[in-house]
């Protein structure tokens, strides 16, 4: 693919102009050969794989960068869940992999490390199960590796047992890193209908029927969005669709040119481009802003469900002209504490919990970097990700949750994580109990529409 003269000018007035980035260069990395009867061995192994197939890649990423004037913000690393790599580990052998994962990583460099993950929206294996138990303390101990747990799919319903578990282990999680505002729960993430391309940080891993490696690049743009929007005021909301599909095509031709020159150079497959609106806390870099912009006063006032449907929609559209190997969870991402304008909308109290939950509805992932009380009872947290997953379950769309209950803070509080996952209010969460729903375990079954075959 080549891009034109006009688009090559194109992308440069977003890169100066609209904070265009490449938001994410992910090597995706298979470790099942690293897989031993010995949980030592395994540890090795992983660490050993991750340095050989990734030493480059930093490297790499910012030359490109550096030649095509487009910042690539991060290079990451996502592989395959761990949970089922070593034949029955104890708490301590995950703890030590975690370690050794994080290791890899800081030595190559890459920013966080994904695919500390088990899927288990059917059932836990006995290796899961221990691996669950120990995830507190392996994202306690750790800097760079991130969590996932696929708790839900559309074809097997809702593990409500493994729900349960996870609101402890959120709890426990944050009273390890008590003294960092419960971060390690920043790095956790509970998915329904989890895909195995994404690179985006939680929830990266390199999933089944994935090849030995492949890059998948993440692209960002929701600067460009909101500067085109501010071209076509008082338009109908059907040029604001158009206005939003063109933004999405021209960040999606840039991004996948970076992504296949990265992976020539690396020598892998190119697998996804991902054209999520991933927002920071930059000033003009908000997917609220976008919103805002189409006429809301305030992100949480009604009307923001809407307005995010058209926004996520559009963006698929014109991502899906662009290239054929759009993946991953493009669309629009809502993080409260990674994005300014939602952040300012929480704490003013436009935005609540259940109007974010309901936006949920129609974007590309779910409740991301929420902070609640720190005295939240585990089994609201488990309700709230059960509601979340019921929402991908039965609209057959990837869904995730990432609650960090804050100790020793409440509402109207502010929780600081630092860097790119910036700082976020504490929201109220309801009082009234669903403690007796989520103590019933079992598994919500599939919907009908999850009998498709």
């Amino acid at each position: 693919m080549s891009l034109t003269i006009h688009e090559i000018f194109e992308t440069l007035s977003m890169v100066q102009e609209a904070h265009l980035d490449i938001r994410t260069v992910t090597l995706g990395l298979n470790l099942q050969p690293c897989a031993h009867d010995d949980p030592a061995r395994v540890a090795e192994r992983v660490a050993a794989r991750v340095r050989g197939k990734a030493a480059r890649l930093k490297e790499e990423a910012g030359r490109l960068s550096r030649e095509f004037g487009v910042p690539i913000v991060n290079a990451r690393v996502a592989v395959t869940p761990v949970a089922n790599l070593m034949a029955s580990p104890a708490p301590e052998d995950f703890v030590r992999l975690a370690g050794a994962l994080d290791a890899a990583a800081r030595d190559v460099g890459v920013d966080f490390l994904g695919g500390f993950s088990a899927l288990v929206e059917k059932g836990a294996t006995d290796a899961e199960g221990v691996f669950l138990a120990a995830l507190p303390e392996a994202l306690a101990a750790t800097e760079r590796v991130c969590a996932s747990v696929n708790v839900a799919s559309t074809h097997a319903g809702i593990n409500m047992d493994v729900i349960g578990t996870m609101g402890r282990v959120i709890v426990e999680a944050a009273s390890r890193t008590a003294d960092r505002d419960g971060v390690a729960c920043a790095k956790l993430v509970c998915f329904a209908n989890a895909v195995g391309d994404n690179p985006f940080m939680a929830g990266a891993f390199h999933g089944p029927g994935e090849p030995e490696a492949t890059v998948n690049v993440g692209i960002s743009g929701p600067g460009v969005v909101a500067r085109a929007l501010e071209k076509v005021p008082g338009a109908d909301l059907g040029v604001v669709a158009e206005t939003i599909k063109r933004a999405a095509f021209q960040i999606t031709r840039a991004g996948e040119l970076i992504g296949r020159e990265l992976s020539r150079r690396l020598g892998v497959g190119f697998g996804i481009l991902d054209l999520s609106l991933a927002p920071t806390d930059t000033v003009r870099d908000s997917v609220g802003e976008i919103l805002e912009t189409m006429g809301l006063e305030r992100v949480g006032t009604h009307g923001s469900t809407a307005a995010l449907a058209l926004l996520n929609d559009a963006v698929k559209k014109g991502g899906a002209f662009a290239s054929s190997y759009v993946g991953g969870l493009s669309g629009a991402f809502i993080p409260v504490s990674e994005d300014r304008v939602m952040g300012r909308a929480a704490r003013e109290g436009a935005l609540s919990l259940d109007k974010l939950e309901a936006m949920t509805s129609v974007c590309s992932v779910g409740l991301d970097m929420v902070a609640v009380p720190g005295d939240t009872p585990a089994a609201t947290l488990s309700a709230i990700l059960a509601d979340e997953a019921a929402i991908g379950v039965i609209n057959g769309k990837t869904t995730a949750v990432r609650l960090i209950p804050v100790p020793g803070k409440g509402v109207g509080d502010t929780a600081r994580f630092g860097g790119l996952l910036g700082e976020a209010p504490v929201m109220a969460v309801n009082p009234a109990s669903a403690a007796v729903l989520v103590a019933r375990g079992g598994r919500i079954p599939a919907p009908l529409q999850g009998l498709r075959n």
